[in-house]
């Protein structure tokens, strides 16, 4: 899937360590980090606490967040590095200061690295670009969230083949498993950096969802990319399903009959006993109850979710060592 317009404009130096868009990221590159992530959480407590000790992160969200903000900050903290958390909230940013002046307030500081989660797409390529300092993307717009593709590869990685295949990977690592991933496609960050990760590791990515949230051409299908609007047919064919939210704060102009988004698209008991009764269940959160996931199955033994989080943290550990050059 091509990125969207917005922010992202030509090619650039970045620090090394910076996480910007999976497309980055070699194969060889997503292995070594998760190579990474199981020698970290391998390690004892006092080992990993010095990590980063003596190091500044700074935390820049101008979106709320509770998974991404928390699970990065306690990340950091577990290394033992400092960390400073900005919002739109609580600063400059609230009086309009610009990503860039922010940026650069924050490097005079002393932040070696910055978290950034931002309402444009692109905005992460930007504050990389003016501040030369390692940016980790924890999110932009409607453009990528690449350490959430990560995590969940290695939760599927860990459910479908066991801890010991999510050491490592190669191009073949998935092969044979379909994902579907149900939902809010066109405004998904989530859904845009799983379809561009998974298919390079062997997965077959199905995106489904009603038209106006899933157009024809989807921003540019890539290899191993395909659409299929009928869930139920989506289903029987799916090792895994991966969830999303219908994110009603960015609906503006679009029709969407939640009724019958319901009877087409939930995820519900019934359904997945009758069309995938083996498939992993997968919601990056937060899950809206009832609506496009039911109670019994995101609290099911087939449900992921709680290992989704867990693998964040430990995977963010990862990023952050690798971010700050302490990657071996």
């Amino acid at each position: 899937m091509q990125s969207p317009g917005g922010l992202i404009s030509g090619r650039f130096h970045y620090a090394a360590g910076s996480l910007l868009s999976v497309t980055h990221l070699s194969v060889a590159d997503v292995s070594a980090i998760l190579e990474e992530t199981s020698r970290i959480a391998a390690l004892e407590i006092s080992e990993r606490a010095a990590m980063l000790r003596g190091r500044t992160i700074a935390l820049l969200f101008y979106e709320s967040s509770t998974r991404t903000r928390t699970s990065f900050e306690l990340a950091a903290k577990l290394l033992g590095a400092t960390t400073t958390l900005v919002s739109d909230k609580s600063s400059s940013i609230e009086k309009g200061e610009s990503l860039k002046d922010t940026g650069l307030t924050l490097r005079a500081l002393g932040a070696e690295c910055i978290i950034l989660r931002h309402f444009h797409s692109g905005a992460a390529f930007v504050l990389a670009r003016e501040t030369g300092l390692p940016v980790l993307n924890a999110g932009d717009g409607m453009h990528e969230h690449p350490s959430q593709a990560l995590l969940d590869l290695r939760t599927m990685l860990t459910r479908l083949h066991g801890t010991s295949a999510a050491r490592r990977v190669s191009e073949r690592s998935l092969e044979g498993v379909t994902v579907t991933i149900t939902g809010d496609i066109l405004h998904s960050r989530v859904a845009r950096s799983n379809a561009m990760l998974l298919p390079r590791l062997g997965a077959r990515v199905i995106l489904c969802g009603p038209e106006p949230l899933l157009p024809e051409d989807a921003h540019g299908l890539g290899a191993g990319i395909e659409i299929d609007r009928d869930f139920d047919h989506a289903l029987t064919q799916s090792q895994v399903v991966m969830m999303l939210r219908i994110q009603k704060e960015r609906l503006a102009g679009l029709e969407l009959d939640l009724g019958d988004y319901i009877a087409r698209f939930q995820l519900n008991a019934g359904r997945l006993a009758a069309q995938a009764p083996k498939a992993l269940v997968m919601h990056p959160g937060p899950m809206i109850r009832g609506l496009e996931i039911s109670d019994e199955v995101a609290d099911g033994p087939q449900s992921a979710t709680e290992e989704q989080v867990a693998n964040g943290l430990a995977i963010r550990q990862a990023l952050l060592v690798r971010a700050m050059g302490g990657m071996r």
